[in-house]
């Protein structure tokens, strides 16, 4: 991963902990695929729901910021969320 990516990658680091109650169980991995920054991002089964919000609306929130950042730095994003 280049700078680029790692700005983003710093972002979504300093975001999803602050949104959930346990900060040290978030583990964010960054890839680079076919020109596209691929963030995974696993939190608590108990914080799920913190990420992801209402109808999806905090996780469409987040993909939107990461896209905007990533535009930004002429990238692509991708924000997977898993348990």
């Amino acid at each position: 991963m280049d700078a680029r990516g790692l700005v983003v990658h710093r972002l979504v680091l300093a975001m999803i902990p602050a949104l959930v109650d346990e900060p040290g169980a978030v583990e964010v991995v960054s890839r680079m695929q076919d020109e596209c920054l691929v963030i995974d991002v696993t939190v608590a089964k108990e914080d799920i729901g913190k990420v992801v919000g209402k109808q999806g609306r905090m996780a469409r929130s987040l993909r939107t910021i990461l896209s905007a950042a990533g535009r930004k730095h002429g990238l692509r994003c991708e924000l997977n969320i898993t348990e």
